[in-house]
């Protein structure tokens, strides 16, 4: 056998390297994340974590332990601009300060965020306060949601939820019925914008019909959690054609700007 000689190049993201770790679970969020960062020179890399069937409080908070296992999974040689815990409920459990900890401590990346910081920071950009939370869990799961929100500054004034605790149940809720929680949540007129709940929700084709019908302002947590990443990477508008909703077809800047 002979070695032919080689020359090395640049990494694949030369102009972002995002980060992404999943629930072991969740079978929506990768298809989402990988339709809106296509394109030249980015490069999304992901890992998952474990977590049981079952979503409870429970469940939730042993995923602390496995967080920075799992992001060690993720290619170490990358430079990453942005790495996110994909997990709205976890976050709000665990607590964003110790999601980041964990994704930094790991990774080395300049930025850290998760489907909960994301909504804050996109509804804050988009001017919303007052909103109708959907959400596919049981209250017991919600109610750290609702707090974490009203943390942050903003009212959840209604809450419609699916009642659900199987992972793969939700991963197959209709984005039919997602549109009509959508529309229930924000019908009140003291509701500004509609936040829907989780990264295993089928979104994506449905946030322009009901942010159209409605209205009013409505973020997933897909579509936050990306457009947060690609913010906090630099960038001032999608990578992509595909746009859903206000906050992807807008492309608020950061409040306050992130130093570079």
């Amino acid at each position: 056998m002979s070695y032919a000689p080689y020359a090395l190049t640049h990494a694949i993201g030369r102009r972002a390297t995002l980060g992404l770790v999943m629930l072991s679970t969740d079978e929506t969020v990768e298809h989402d994340a990988f339709r809106l960062c296509a394109g030249p020179d980015i490069a999304l890399h992901t890992s998952r974590i474990a977590l049981e069937p079952e979503l409870t409080p429970e469940t939730i908070a042993r995923m602390e332990g496995r967080l920075a296992a799992s992001a060690a999974l993720l290619p170490s040689a990358a430079a990453y601009t942005s790495v996110a815990y994909a997990c709205t409920s976890g976050t709000a459990h665990i607590g964003a300060d110790r999601v980041a900890y964990h994704l930094t401590e790991t990774t080395g990346t300049r930025h850290t965020t998760d489907p909960m910081t994301a909504a804050l920071a996109g509804l804050h950009a988009l001017g919303c306060s007052r909103i109708g939370l959907v959400s596919p869990y049981i209250d017991s799961v919600v109610a750290p949601l609702v707090r974490s929100f009203e943390a942050g500054g903003l009212t959840v004034v209604r809450r419609v939820s699916f009642g659900e605790q199987i992972e793969a149940n939700v991963a197959r809720i209709d984005p039919a019925s997602i549109l009509e929680a959508a529309l229930t949540a924000g019908a009140a007129p003291e509701v500004d914008s509609v936040f829907l709940s989780c990264t295993n929700l089928r979104t994506l084709g449905i946030l322009d019909e009901a942010e159209t019908r409605l209205g009013k302002t409505v973020i997933s947590s897909n579509q936050a959690l990306v457009w947060h990443m690609l913010a906090q990477s630099g960038f001032v508008s999608a990578p992509t054609a595909l746009r859903p909703g206000r906050l992807i077809r807008n492309f608020p800047p950061l409040h306050p700007p992130e130093k570079p």
